[in-house]
């Protein structure tokens, strides 16, 4: 079991691997979709590390601390209770699995138009993008 699968797993609590999908899915559309998401982590002093995600390179990490001010607050809460951790523990579970994400979601090297954001799609779109 890879990394991402661990960490949605986690994330998706009694519901497993499906639920921290979903919750991901939720997450990144209450924060702007991909374009949002990724700007607000940009704005936040985190510009660097989102053009790694998105490049043809190496991912550079992110904490949960780093990447919490861009998060929506609720659905960190909901993801949170959901999974039986604290939001901070969340965050970090998040941080860990943004940099693939994001990498998955941008094979081009760039971002997709914002209608074909894979987070806009269905969960089984996620999935097979996630490789989950």
């Amino acid at each position: 079991m890879g990394v991402l699968d661990q960490v949605t797993a986690r994330l998706g609590g009694q519901q497993g691997t499906d639920g921290g999908v979903a919750s991901l899915q939720k997450l990144v559309k209450s924060s702007g979709g991909l374009h949002g998401l990724t700007s607000k982590l940009a704005s936040s002093g985190l510009e660097q590390q989102v053009q790694s995600w998105v490049s043809h390179g190496q991912n550079q990490p992110v904490s949960g601390s780093q990447i919490k001010p861009a998060m929506d607050a609720g659905q960190v809460g909901s993801m949170a209770k959901q999974a039986g951790m604290s939001p901070d523990e969340t965050c970090d579970h998040v941080a860990k699995a943004l940099p693939d994400m994001v990498d998955q979601a941008t094979p081009e090297g760039h971002m997709p138009a914002p209608e074909n954001d894979p987070f806009a799609k269905s969960m089984d779109a996620i999935k097979r993008m996630l490789k989950l």
